[in-house]
C-alpha cells in the first residue's frame, strides 16, 4: 500500500520498536483488504487499527501501563503530522532516527530501505552486492539493535544532524539507485507509489533543511539530473533506452538547471565530495543535448576523482567504461579484468559492461556469454528487454 511508508514512521514513533510498527501495519492492512468498503482516509484508518491492535499486544505482554496510556491517547494520524517538530515529514524523521550513530555503519542504509522505503529485501541485497539471506540477517539485527539499546524514536537536537548525515544521503542514493534500475517501474508498482519520485522529494528536503552541507545539495542535483531524463528513458516497447541514445527533446531541463543552481551553491562551500563529483557526470552528460557530444577526458577524469574519494568495485566499473569511451575497447577490459570478479559475480552492471567492450572488441563469443549471465540475474523488464535485442544481435 502507498500509505505504508508514512503509517509504518508514525507508528514507530509511538511503539518505539520496528518490529512491531511493521507488525501493527500488516495486521491493519490485512483488515483492511477484508473491509466491504475502503475506509474514506485509508492512512487514517491504518494508523488507528495498527495502533489499536499494538495496544492489544502490549497489553497481552501487560506493559507498562505509562506506555499503553500514552498510545491510548493518540486518536488519528493527525496527532502525529501536526506535532511541531523541524523535520516536517514522518518518512525523513525515521530516516535520521535509522541512521543513529550506535547502529553500525553497514547497517543504517539497509534497515533506512527497509522500514522507510518498504523495499523488499531481495532488492536491498541486490543494491549491497550480497546475498538475500546474508541481508536479511543484517536487518534483522539491526532492527534488534534499535529496541535492545533503547534508542530513541525523536529527532536529535539539529546540531547532531551532520553526524548522521552521510548515513542518510547513502540510503536516500541506494532507494534512488533502486528506483532508477526499475525504469519499467515495476518496483514503484509493487510499492504502490513512484519510489523516484519520493526520493527526490526527500533528497530536496535535506538540502533545504542543511543549505550548508554541500554534500546534500550534491546529493539533490544528482537526483534531479537522473530524474530528467525519465521521460526518455523507455522505447515504444517499454524497452530500456542507454543514456547514450536517449532522444535529448525529452529531457525535463527545468530540472537540469535546478541540478545546475544546486551545484552551484554547492561549490561555494569550497568542499568536495562524492555526491557532488557524481553529480557533475551527470552534468557532463547533459552536454550533448547543447554541443551534441560528450567530453569523454572529462568524465574520465572525474571518475578518477570519484574513485579516490570513494574507491568501490562499481565505481572503478564506470570508470572503465569512460576509459574504453577514450582510449577503446581493449583498454576498457583491461580495467574491467583488473577488478574483483569473485566480489562481482553477482552485480548485473559489471556482465552487462564486460558484454558491452567484449562486443566492441570485436569478441561476440565472450560478448554473448557475458550477457546470458546478466538475463540471469532477474533484470527488471525493461532493462530485460534491451538486453535480449543485445543478445539477439550477436547470434
Amino acid at each position: 500500500m502507498a500509505a505504508r511508508p508514512r503509517v509504518v514512521a508514525a507508528l514507530a514513533a509511538q511503539l518505539r520498536d520496528l518490529d512491531a510498527a511493521e507488525d501493527a501495519f500488516a495486521d491493519a492492512a490485512a483488515a483492511c483488504v477484508a473491509l466491504a468498503e475502503a475506509p474514506h482516509d485509508v492512512a487514517a484508518w491504518l494508523f488507528v487499527a495498527g495502533k489499536r491492535r499494538a495496544l492489544d499486544a502490549l497489553r497481552k505482554r501487560q506493559a507498562e501501563a505509562r506506555t499503553i496510556d500514552a498510545l491510548a491517547g493518540v486518536t488519528d494520524m493527525a496527532d502525529i503530522i501536526a506535532l511541531p517538530e523541524p523535520i516536517p515529514d514522518e518518512r525523513l524523521r525515521l530516516l535520521f532516527i535509522c541512521c543513529h550513530p550506535a547502529l553500525a555503519a553497514e547497517v543504517r542504509a539497509p534497515l533506512a530501505l527497509k522500514v522507510i522505503c518498504g523495499l523488499p529485501t531481495p532488492a536491498i541485497a541486490r543494491l549491497f552486492v550480497v546475498s538475500e539471506p546474508t541481508m536479511f540477517q543484517r536487518i534483522t539485527r539491526a532492527k534488534a539493535k534499535v529496541r535492545e539499546a533503547g534508542i530513541a524514536f525523536e529527532l536529535p537536537p539539529r546540531k547532531a544532524w551532520p553526524e548522521r548525515l552521510e548515513a542518510v544521503l547513502l540510503a536516500l542514493e541506494l532507494a534512488f539507485t533502486a528506483a532508477y534500475a526499475d525504469a519499467g517501474g515495476e518496483l514503484s508498482a509493487a510499492l504502490e507509489e513512484d519510489l523516484g519520485a519520493e526520493v527526490e522529494r526527500l533528497a530536496l528536503m535535506v538540502a533545504d533543511l542543511l543549505p550548508q552541507e554541500p554534500e546534500a545539495l550534491g546529493l539533490a542535483a544528482l537526483v534531479l539530473l537522473a530524474r530528467s531524463r525519465a521521460a526518455a528513458r523507455l522505447d515504444g516497447e517499454g524497452a530500456m533506452v542507454p543514456l547514450s541514445q536517449q532522444e535529448v527533446r525529452l529531457w525535463d531541463f527545468a530540472r537540469i538547471e535546478a541540478a545546475r543552481g544546486l551545484m552551484d551553491r554547492a561549490a561555494q562551500a569550497g568542499r568536495s565530495g562524492p555526491y557532488q563529483v557524481m553529480a557533475a557526470i551527470q552534468l557532463a552528460h547533459t552536454r550533448r543535448a547543447f554541443d551534441g557530444a560528450v567530453d569523454w577526458g572529462a568524465v574520465l577524469r572525474l571518475y578518477d576523482v570519484l574513485l579516490a574519494l570513494r574507491p568501490s568495485p562499481m565505481v572503478a566499473l564506470s570508470r572503465a567504461l569512460a576509459l574504453a569511451q577514450v582510449e577503446g575497447a581493449e583498454a576498457g577490459l583491461a580495467a574491467l579484468d583488473a577488478l574483483p570478479a569473485e566480489r562481482l559475480a553477482l552485480a548485473r552492471p559489471f556482465h552487462v559492461a564486460r558484454a558491452d567492450l567484449l562486443a566492441k572488441a570485436e569478441r561476440e563469443g565472450s560478448a554473448a556469454k557475458a550477457l546470458d549471465t546478466a538475463l540471469m540475474l532477474d533484470p527488471p523488464r525493461a532493462e530485460r528487454l534491451w538486453l535480449e535485442r543485445r543478445r539477439a544481435m550477436l547470434t
